[in-house]
């Protein structure tokens, strides 16, 4: 999944995309997307917000 990730972005973008590097930037992605799931699970969701 990672290679055809890759070949993606390559034509679409032109750029020589490093897999090890896509690894690390969907690394850190993942981590955000959790914090900001698990902080609007402990705080809610404001009526603002909605």
């Amino acid at each position: 999944m990672m290679a055809a990730l890759t070949k993606v972005l390559w034509r679409t973008t032109g750029a020589d995309v490093d897999i090890e590097d896509l690894k690390i930037v969907l690394i850190f992605c993942g981590a955000g997307l959790l914090q900001s799931l698990l902080a609007a699970m402990t705080y809610g969701v404001g009526p603002g917000l909605l």
